[in-house]
Order: structure tokens, then C-alpha cells, then sequence
């Protein structure tokens, strides 16, 4: 019987060197192959070379494996993105545990009616409790320890949702319209384990909008934190629910919409409704009116922006004194009417490009009219040495894009010193 021939060297398992790396390598891949005629002689090559393929893995370990397929540990793929965050694998829906519940209501069942204080404080719990993540442990009040879990507890529905199922109950709405108690949900339908959570909107942390605070259920625990809207990944795959059984609010409102009463608002007054009122501004297109805030304070640029908005509906005279009125009111609360056109239209009051002096664009001064001139010349193309901002700082950012926009038109020496004059400002605006 003629004997199968096989290379005499075969490299140890267990040595981790560079060179028995790559005779492994090397065996796994081009042993010479010369059978005989025995069918035990296949059985013994391919013995051999399986036994060496798993030498390679087994000796070069996460490294040694990565290099082995071209590609260097822990790197991805070209082509492939990072996991998205955070990975919060979920039960399954079902009923609740250790309550006496017997499943998930039928699709006629009433809801359970519920108030946003109500929601927020059964949210606030879980966060106070510290309670651990989980998909296959529930806590005290029955619910499983997962994100969606946790909004059907906070949502107090009963039963244990998932994220495919936690849309049924709410209502979509923009996310514009978001109150307290409304959630934000990603589902992923391709893989509902990868990327899909769900979080309780818990309010707006300042009148930008671009962060809320977010009550969310996460690994390792509960957690109560400020969030860029809608998520650190996938953001624009959230979409935003309003409970069905929650009384109280309506889309746009933001909170109730009844009017607070003209003495709230005017010179002197100092209260949370200012605040409220020039956020709804803002999110209509007065931001330039405000140099700082809004806050609770009364202030020349709230009558401004006020009037502003008075001044879009077509109202005139007494109608755009720039007083919030029950209509005024109305319109910003329930987002209706029309917004306030932008600068350059002309369609709103206040809207002069008039230059308002030398003394205001100097070290250490801070105000509306430096934070206007940055946007312009950002508009302008003249912003490439601001690394933040602009705001309504003067600083040395600011004196460098003036200059560069003055020397853009020619001018040189004490022409191109870096300060808006009234022929920079009005080039600028023109």
C-alpha cells in the first residue's frame, strides 16, 4: 500500500512566535497534498489539516486571530459601523410578573387614564431606586427591567411592552410638541436586539431645544440625564409618542393652554409665564430678538419679539402692541398662525440694519448687536476664525473676520482694522 506523504515539520500549537504563526498559517493553507490509494490516507490529511487551522486560532488568540484574517483587533470592517448605543436587548411582551396579572389586555380594553405629574414621578422611582438593567429580571411593581419595560411602568399600562408594541398605545406627534411624560421611541424592525430603546421625555433643558432630560432605563441602571435630542445614536430614527390615556395638554401646547392673564406679562413682571412665552417665540423665529434668555424677567426684547409675532398674523396698531393677548396666546400654545418671517424679508418690526455705534463692538462688551454682526459675517463667508459661536461676546475672533471683510472690499490701514464702522455694517447687511 503506498503511504500518504506529509510535511515532516509540523509547527507547535502552543508557541505563540511570529514563525510558528505563519507556519500554521502556511500548513493550514499549502501542505503538499499526494494521497495514496487508502481511504484512511484522506482521513488523516484532513485530520491534519483541521488540526492545524485550529492551531492558529488557539495560539494567536483575539490578536493573533484578527491578523490571521487581514484586519486588526477590535477594528471594524471597512464598511462596517460602530454598535450602536447603548445595545439594550429586550424581553418580549407579556404580562406582568408577580402581580396576579394574567396577560396583556385585549385590544378593546380602556386604557388606564394617567396625568404627566403622575408619569414623571412613577419615572423618578426607578431612578431613585436605582433599579439594575435587565431583560429577564422584573422589579417590585412587576415590570421587567428593560427600556420598554420601564416606560410601560412610567406609562402605568399594566403589562410589559417592547418596543414593537409600545407605538400602539401613544399617539405620534412632532417633536416640536413634546411634554413631560411623552416618549421617544426607536424600534428597529430589522433587529429590534440592535440599537432599538425607548426614553420618557422629561422636558427641554433651556430654550434651545437641542437637549431634554431623559428618563431612561439603561445599562447599568436607571438613569436621569441631560440628552441631545433625540438620542446619542440613531437620532433621527426617534419618533415621538403622546400617551393615549394621559388628560391634560394637547399637541403644541407645551403645557395648558388657558392665558395667564395680561398681568403676567409687561414691564415689571417677573414670572414663569415670561419664560414660557418667549420660548414659544423663539421656536416661531424671534431668536434674533434675544441676546441672552429667554428668562422670567420682562424685557424689551420679549415686547419685540411679541410685537414681532403680532405683527406676522397681519394684526396692526393695538392688535401688535407687543402685549401678549388671550389670541397671542392661543396662537404660540396650539402652534398655529403664521411665524415670524426672517430679518431679511422686512416682515416683521425691528428689522433695520441701521448701525448702532462704535462703542458697542469693543474688548469686554457683550450684547445683541456683536452676536448679530458674527452671524452676518458667518453668512457672509467671513467666520473661518470663530471656534465656537459667534455669541454676544466681543472677542479677538470677531475683530479678525471684520478685518478680513474690510480687506475684501479693498480697504487697507486704519480702514481694515478689524472694528465695524456705519459703511462695514452697511455692506455687511446689504
Amino acid at each position: 500500500m503506498t503511504v500518504p506523504v506529509f510535511e515532516e515539520y509540523e509547527p507547535a500549537i502552543d508557541c505563540t512566535c511570529a514563525g510558528c504563526a505563519q507556519q500554521r498559517r502556511a500548513a493550514a493553507r499549502a501542505v503538499p497534498v499526494r494521497y495514496g490509494g487508502h481511504p484512511a490516507a484522506h482521513g488523516a490529511r484532513r485530520a491534519l489539516v483541521l488540526a492545524t487551522a485550529a492551531g492558529v486560532v488557539l495560539s494567536c488568540g483575539a490578536a493573533g486571530a484578527a491578523a490571521a484574517a487581514g484586519q486588526s483587533a477590535g477594528a471594524p470592517r471597512a464598511g462596517q459601523d460602530p454598535e450602536p448605543v447603548p445595545d439594550t436587548p429586550q424581553g418580549e411582551k407579556g404580562p406582568l410578573k408577580g402581580s396576579g396579572a394574567s396577560g396583556p389586555p385585549s385590544d378593546s380594553a380602556v386604557l388606564r387614564k394617567t396625568t404627566r405629574a403622575e408619569i414623571i414621578n412613577r419615572a423618578k422611582k426607578w431612578v431613585d431606586a436605582k433599579v439594575p438593567y435587565s431583560m429577564e429580571k422584573y422589579w417590585s411593581d412587576g415590570y421587567r427591567q428593560d427600556c420598554s419595560g420601564y416606560v410601560s411602568m412610567a406609562w402605568n399600562l399594566g403589562t410589559n411592552e417592547w418596543t414593537g408594541s409600545l407605538a400602539s398605545y401613544g399617539t405620534r406627534i412632532a417633536r416640536a410638541d413634546l411634554q413631560p411624560g411623552d416618549m421617544l421611541l426607536f424600534h428597529n424592525p430589522a433587529d429590534p436586539s440592535k440599537g432599538s430603546h425607548v426614553t420618557i421625555f422629561g422636558g427641554w433643558t433651556d430654550y434651545t431645544r437641542t437637549h431634554y432630560v431623559a428618563y431612561e432605563q439603561a445599562r447599568p441602571k436607571t438613569r436621569k440625564q441631560s440628552t441631545p435630542m433625540a438620542y446619542w445614536s440613531n437620532s433621527d430614527r426617534y419618533v415621538a409618542y403622546r400617551y393615549k390615556g394621559v388628560s391634560g395638554g394637547s399637541p403644541g401646547s407645551g403645557s395648558a393652554t388657558a392665558f395667564p392673564g395680561a398681568g403676567q406679562f409687561g414691564p415689571g413682571a417677573n414670572n414663569a409665564h415670561v419664560t414660557r412665552l418667549g420660548e414659544m417665540l423663539i421656536a416661531r423665529g424671534a431668536k434674533r430678538f434675544y441676546a441672552v434668555g429667554p428668562g422670567p424677567v420682562w424685557g424689551e426684547a420679549d415686547r419685540r419679539a411679541t410685537q414681532a409675532f403680532q405683527q406676522a398674523q397681519g394684526w396692526k396698531g393695538a392688535e401688535a402692541d407687543g402685549l401678549p393677548g388671550p389670541d397671542t396666546w392661543r396662537l404660540l400654545t396650539t402652534g398655529t398662525g403664521r411665524d415670524i418671517p426672517a430679518a431679511a424679508t422686512g416682515g416683521s418690526p425691528n428689522t433695520s440694519v441701521a448701525f448702532p455705534g462704535r462703542g458697542y463692538f469693543q474688548p469686554g462688551r457683550s450684547n445683541s448687536h456683536v452676536d448679530r454682526l458674527g452671524r452676518q459675517l458667518v453668512k457672509k463667508g467671513y467666520g473661518k476664525h470663530y471656534v465656537s459661536g459667534p455669541d454676544p461676546r466681543w472677542t479677538e475672533a470677531d475683530r479678525r473676520n471684520v478685518e478680513a471683510f474690510q480687506r475684501a472690499q479693498g480697504w487697507r490701514g486704519g480702514a481694515a482694522d478689524g472694528y465695524p464702522g456705519p459703511e462695514t455694517w452697511r455692506r455687511l447687511f446689504a
